[in-house]
């Protein structure tokens, strides 16, 4: 593999890494909203579910923006506005400024997937692009799980807003350091906005969307919940907990590297093969989901969870991987979007969901429900891999 090729997956990736710093402090910070802000489990869920609506809001505009403009000044902008955010979210002083910082936060994430997956695609040859897209997708985990180190870590030592502050800073060298090196392939060129009617009336890609809904309310939820499930429910300290969310994004890392390298290296028509992948990674984690609501000790949840976080969170290389089985590499961006607002609307809806049932019911019935909807997701998939893609060049080449 060349200088290039390492050159821009090291490049989005170190941008990939510090945007999901600042974006998944929250879910990392949420016992502490709790204590600061006296919250119930539902209000903690408004306050994920108001970072994931921002996200969610913008995802298609910025889609459109990112095809028709490029990716390089859009991610830099986007990481800017992603440290103003955290240091936001740290300095709320009152519930609702906070539903307000968060909102913005989740704004300003809405350039990463559409963005760090078009730079991939435009710019790394056939045949090592999906490999290439599951070591960017590792910038996810490991900047999820770099913030729960430095949330909870921070906390104890310092004060909880620390961890904040220190991934709003690293955002903000990360932007400078990306603005002067990028130099994206398709940067000053001819595009155009995407046409999302077009996308619409792609029958397979449509049902790979609906499945997004699902696989979105499993990843996001999870990450939400994980600590404050662990020292609700099991004992375990925050600093523990946030441990345990550590290796679940551990394990999705490996998990993304893994499903990259055998989305590349498996034969078969392309989106067979990695429609496969999906439908196997989504049935493990409707498994696993049934498998966390029965533990008991801080032990078999680690155990549990990291096994959760090498399936569920390791999905979304191969959801992306899939999609670009389907659409054509000028619809990548516009595509990205639309399928990463289905995942995030399946994270606006479920962490409520999930709070509410463990009030009302307790912890287990609210994992039952993701096992529910992550076993639907597997059965969308399972449809979507029977129809033929309508695309003459798809974005994933052989």
């Amino acid at each position: 593999m060349d200088r290039s090729y390492w050159r821009t997956v090291s490049l989005v990736t170190l941008w990939q890494v510090s945007a999901s710093v600042c974006y998944y402090t929250v879910f990392a910070a949420t016992p502490f909203f709790r204590d600061e802000f006296g919250l119930s489990r539902f209000a903690v869920g408004l306050v994920v579910t108001a970072l994931t609506l921002g996200y969610a809001i913008w995802l298609l505009p910025v889609g459109a923006v990112i095809d028709r403009f490029g990716e390089g000044r859009t991610l830099v902008v986007g990481l800017v506005g992603l440290g103003i955010g955290a240091m936001l979210v740290a300095g709320a002083p009152t519930y609702a400024l906070l539903l307000a910082a968060a909102f913005f936060l989740g704004s300003t994430y809405a350039t990463a997937i559409p963005g760090t997956n078009k730079a991939i695609y435009d710019a790394i040859a056939a045949g090592r692009q999906n490999l290439a897209l599951g070591i960017k997708q590792v910038g996810v985990t490991a900047g999820s799980g770099v913030s729960a180190l430095l949330v909870t870590g921070l906390a104890g030592a310092l004060f909880w807003q620390a961890g904040f502050l220190i991934a709003a800073g690293f955002a903000l060298v990360v932007a400078g350091v990306f603005a002067v090196c990028y130099r994206g392939a398709g940067e000053g060129g001819r595009a155009e906005y995407p046409d999302f009617r077009a996308l619409s009336r792609n029958r397979p890609y449509r049902v790979l969307v609906a499945a997004g809904f699902f696989l979105g309310a499993a990843l996001f939820t999870t990450t939400g919940y994980t600590v404050l499930y662990l020292e609700e429910s099991i004992g375990a300290s925050v600093v523990g907990g946030g441990g345990v969310l550590a290796l679940v994004q551990l394990f999705g890392s490996v998990g993304r590297l893994a499903g990259g390298w055998l989305s590349d290296t498996l034969p078969g028509e392309p989106h067979v093969r990695i429609g496969a992948i999906l439908i196997v990674q989504a049935l493990a984690g409707s498994l696993l989901f049934v498998v966390v609501a029965a533990t008991a000790t801080p032990v078999a949840a680690a155990v549990a969870f990291s096994a959760l976080g090498f399936f569920v969170l390791g999905n979304t290389g191969v959801y992306y991987s899939y999609m670009a089985t389907l659409v054509t590499a000028d619809e990548m961006g516009g595509a990205t979007a639309a399928g990463q607002l289905s995942l995030v609307a399946g994270s606006v809806v479920a962490p409520p969901a999930f709070g509410y049932l463990a009030d009302a019911v307790g912890y287990r019935a609210s994992w039952w429900l993701l096992a529910a909807g992550t076993a639907l997701a597997a059965g969308l998939l399972a449809y979507a891999v029977r129809l033929e893609p309508p695309v003459d060049e798809p974005a994933m080449r052989e």
